[in-house]
């Protein structure tokens, strides 16, 4: 028996969980603009909106050269990331929130494919996420508040509370 990961590529995640891994990234697809938690130099949190892309079957994370939050995940590569919520949500919609771990790619024909499909302005920097959880958030039947959580090798969990 080979030991649970700790992180996982969206790919993996897609395959344990697609009824989770459909919907966040739906929610990831239907606004432009979310939210990119990363830590300071001092251990702070910084928040900074970014763009996210599905490419080649990984969640990609393009930053400006030397943006603070790109500098943030050199020295640390932890982060959360929240999807854009829009105006509010609907009955089953909720919200999604992916954190694990930022691995920037200097790969030239990985960056290239990228380039191909995202056309980003140039320079920039490219980093691939390692997901360790994953939560949606959404109110069910207008009673219950459900958390529904994966992390690498286990099964999707939910959490209701009244």
């Amino acid at each position: 028996m080979t030991e649970s990961p700790k992180t996982g590529t969206w790919a993996a995640f897609a395959a344990a969980a697609p009824d989770l891994a459909k919907i966040t990234r739906e929610r990831f697809e239907a606004f432009r603009h979310h939210v990119l938690a990363t830590l300071r130099r001092d251990g702070s949190p910084r928040t900074s909106g970014l763009e996210v892309h599905f490419v080649g079957g990984e969640l990609w994370l393009g930053m400006m050269p030397d943006s603070l939050k790109a500098l943030d995940l050199r020295r640390d590569p932890r982060f959360s990331l929240q999807a854009n919520p829009g105006e509010g949500t609907g009955p089953g919609d909720g919200d999604v929130r992916v954190t694990g771990r930022a691995v920037e790619v200097d790969d030239a024909r990985v960056k290239a494919a990228y380039v191909k499909e995202v056309e980003p302005p140039e320079p920039f920097h490219l980093f691939r996420t390692e997901l360790t959880e994953v939560v949606r958030t959404y109110v069910e039947d207008d009673t219950y508040l459900v958390a529904q959580v994966w992390k690498p090798g286990e099964p999707v969990r939910a959490l209701r509370r009244t």
